[in-house]
């Protein structure tokens, strides 16, 4: 079965490309030739993934699925959120969301923190969220090398290693974006396309 990720992400796309059945053939905008920017405007999680998801499906008339994740902090009353790709600028810059969220936290001593994926999926016109969440906390300086975005400053509850620490494949057993896809995985099991 062919889907597309709306995304142009390719360390996403790796990433949840490691967590699907062999049957499902994964694709990427990329390979839709789907090079426009695809709007984010709306004030949530879930309406930005089904935005996306419902761009891509009304333009190509493909199955497809979108995600937003967001990272949401307790004591910054769930910043940056929906805003997390872009905290520090429009320019999607990992290290200045990183820099800008330690200097927001630098004298709050609650680190509560939890990263959110809302997953939006299209199926033969149907639309389905699915989402995944995991509790942790901020960590006070930048840890590890692996992973992407806000991974390096992102320690989940019950463990000593932030995500950028994890070997990916630890990563994917509990993450907020592995728990929203295997929730995904297993709706297409039920519907029998794998």
């Amino acid at each position: 079965m062919k889907i597309v990720f709306a995304t142009h992400n390719p360390n996403k796309l790796n990433e949840i490309k490691a967590m699907m059945p062999g049957s499902i053939k994964l694709q990427s905008l990329d390979n839709l030739g789907c090079h426009e920017p695809i709007p984010e405007t709306m004030r949530d999680l879930e309406g930005n993934a089904l935005q996306k998801a419902r761009h891509v499906h009304e333009k190509y008339g493909v199955n497809c699925f979108a995600d937003d994740t967001g990272l949401e902090v307790e004591a910054l009353g769930g910043r940056p959120g929906v805003h997390s790709a872009r905290y520090a600028g429009e320019d999607n810059n990992s290290l200045a969301n990183m820099k800008k969220l330690l200097q927001e936290m630098h004298e709050k001593q609650n680190r509560k923190a939890r990263f959110r994926t809302v997953i939006a999926l299209i199926i033969n016109g149907e639309e389905i969220l699915f989402e995944g969440i995991v509790e942790g906390e901020i960590v006070h300086e930048q840890r590890g090398d692996k992973g992407f975005g806000y991974d390096p400053i992102f320690l989940p509850v019950g463990y000593t290693q932030t995500f950028a620490e994890m070997p990916l494949g630890e990563k994917n057993q509990i993450s907020h974006r592995a728990k929203a896809f295997k929730m995904f995985a297993d709706y297409l099991t039920s519907l029998n396309f794998l």
